[in-house]
């Protein structure tokens, strides 16, 4: 099951990660969160994150511990 993140205005949201390439052709891997269960999902938090509640909109985004 994919790590889901209720926030405090009741939105549920999925956590995905994916491989893409930057302007000087090395590859980094970003995090990121959406509304649906979709092509890597992640089933917890990586290790050394957390999870962290933007307080205008409620999006959750990850932040190094």
């Amino acid at each position: 099951m994919a790590f889901q993140f209720k926030n405090s205005r009741g939105a549920v949201y999925f956590l995905h990660h994916k491989n893409v390439e930057l302007k000087g052709g090395r590859m980094q891997m970003i995090y990121y969160f959406g509304k649906e269960i979709k092509d890597g999902a992640l089933d917890q938090v990586p290790e050394g994150y957390q999870v962290v509640e933007t307080p205008r909109t409620g999006m959750p985004i990850l932040k190094k511990k």
